[in-house]
């Protein structure tokens, strides 16, 4: 605050946002999970096609939408949680509580940090428009980005449940464009075909 407040007084404009952007890119570029930075940086990409003139909020919740992953002391984990829809909602909502410090300590305008934190929260289930498109470009990019990362960690059974979980929050047309990706992996090729297959048949499987 006192470096905020000094910097106001020598006339230096200070980049809230900007500031904010930056701090969310260094806490996650130093996840343990590899594939974290590219698919937050997918995710934007996704937001800003989908929808062109995305706000400031919308950028930096596409950034921001799985931080807590980033963080080993503060993240939810998985072990903890009997069921994978509860852990993913709790994940969501630790994100958005730690992109809400962030924000503030940035000196982000209260209307952003809330806009912002809103959509983080609701990244997982959507509900209206704008937290719809981001689940669809948090979706699609589990796709595009993670897949291969995921299958090397987990392997064949798990990532197969994951993708079929994943195929089925998508909306009708992100569907189509799922469809069309391939991998340099033939196996993953054919986890995505028997995904697709397995959910348009209805076959929502739990993943446990």
């Amino acid at each position: 605050m006192k470096q905020y407040v000094e910097l106001l007084y020598a006339g230096i404009k200070v980049d809230s946002i900007k500031s904010a952007k930056q701090n969310i890119r260094a806490i996650i570029s130093k996840s343990s999970v590899p594939e974290d930075s590219l698919h937050s940086e997918n995710v934007l990409k996704w937001i800003i096609k989908l929808k062109s003139d995305a706000d400031e909020a919308f950028q930096i919740a596409a950034l921001a939408h799985d931080i807590d992953r980033a963080d080993e002391h503060k993240k939810v984990k998985r072990k903890n949680f009997s069921d994978y829809n509860t852990f993913k909602s709790e994940h969501a909502k630790n994100s958005a509580n730690i992109l809400k410090d962030i924000l503030i300590k940035c000196h982000v305008k209260q209307s952003i940090i809330d806009e912002s934190c809103r959509l983080v929260e609701q990244h997982e289930v959507g509900g209206d428009p704008l937290s719809d498109l981001l689940k669809d470009a948090d979706s699609i990019s589990f796709f595009e980005i993670n897949m291969p990362f995921y299958f090397q960690r987990e392997g064949y059974e798990e990532t197969l449940k994951r993708c079929i979980w994943g195929y089925n929050r998508l909306s009708s047309k992100m569907k189509k464009i799922c469809q069309s990706i391939t991998y340099s992996q033939k196996l993953l090729d054919n986890i995505l075909i028997e995904a697709i297959n397995n959910a348009s048949e209805g076959d929502k499987k739990e993943i446990t």
